[in-house]
């Protein structure tokens, strides 16, 4: 078993989307069940990438989850605004590791952290690419945390 990530602060995220809690979240012991974060993961990502135009119709390659991991801090609950910031941890030749944190609205310190990664593969077959396709290269570089890429 490795060691237990510590906490991001806000600053470690370049991008910010809000996330609203939703009754439904909520499990039996009154806070937002643990299935729920890899949703907001899977949403903040590919929200990111559909208003950039690389996702959809418009492209001919598919990012697919090959891996996802949540850390969890603290426990949020219905009827929390939150917000999910978002950065690239890694930009490989066909993959991009992406770290997210869950923050109540406001807070300095994540909630929850984890990590979501993509292979990129062509729609048609679902091979790997040879090479991250330039647009989705160049929307992602500025989310790419020093240091980490």
């Amino acid at each position: 078993m490795t060691d237990r990530a510590a906490a991001l602060p806000r600053s470690a995220f370049p991008h910010w989307q809000p996330i609203q809690t939703r009754w439904a979240d909520n499990d039996s012991y009154g806070h937002v069940n643990n299935v729920v974060y890899y949703a907001w993961f899977d949403t903040a990502v590919n929200r990111f990438l559909l208003e950039r135009g690389l996702l959809g119709p418009a492209v001919d390659w598919l990012g697919l989850v090959v891996h996802t991991h949540c850390d969890y801090f603290e426990s949020v609950a219905f009827p929390q605004a939150l917000e999910v910031g978002l950065r690239v941890a890694n930009l490989g030749r066909s993959s991009v590791r992406y770290e997210l944190g869950i923050f109540a609205e406001g807070s300095d310190r994540a909630a929850a952290q984890g990590q979501f990664v993509h292979v990129y593969v062509q729609a048609s077959d679902r091979r790997p690419l040879p090479a991250l396709p330039e647009p989705l290269r160049a929307a992602l570089a500025p989310l790419a945390s020093p240091g980490l890429t």
